[in-house]
């Protein structure tokens, strides 16, 4: 069941950022050798549309999130050092404070590769446009509402899977 739900929600992780491979060449979703570099025009195009659709705050808490998590893990076996790995997880968290802007640079570079920088600014000129501003204002309600309503039938579609699963056993005089 977790599994389906981890499943949905990198669909909508898709979805949220409108990045869809489906249109990209077969050899761009698993590449033998990294693709070229974008041009910095498309870059920059980028750069400009994550920012219209404030990409950055999915990622903002990255660092400190994975911090937590890694210290938490070593907790798990280290009780004893609990003082000092919470001390240590506040140095690390400091010394890598930033770092999450990888992701976006890393995004860019995914959309820079995706889409031609002709079509990048025409995707900045409609992002600026009113209807734009009405997609970048609505969706993320509609994203939200369509990532509850998956899960919501997730849930009751894995009962339906459930109860199949029981028929079939009870056709072959097995109770589960």
């Amino acid at each position: 069941m977790k599994r389906v739900f981890k499943i949905v929600s990198a669909a909508g992780l898709a979805l949220a950022l409108g990045v869809t491979l489906a249109g990209l060449p077969a050899g761009a979703q698993q590449p033998a050798a990294p693709p070229p570099k974008a041009s910095p025009g498309a870059i920059a195009a980028a750069k400009e549309i994550l920012a219209l659709k404030n990409a950055a705050a999915m990622y903002a808490n990255a660092v400190p999130n994975i911090v937590e998590q890694t210290k938490a893990q070593l907790l798990q076996t280290n009780l004893n050092y609990q003082k000092d790995l919470n001390e240590v997880a506040l140095i690390v968290a400091k010394n890598l404070a930033g770092r999450e802007k990888e992701i976006g640079d890393g995004m860019a570079q995914i959309y820079a590769q995706a889409f031609t920088e002709q079509e990048l600014k025409d995707l900045v000129t409609f992002y600026k446009s009113p209807l734009g501003q009405k997609l970048l204002g609505t969706e993320p309600k509609a994203i939200q509402f369509s990532m509850a309503y998956m899960n919501q039938w997730a849930q009751q579609f894995a009962e339906t899977v459930n109860g199949e699963f029981r028929a079939e056993m009870r056709k072959r005089g097995k109770q589960i």
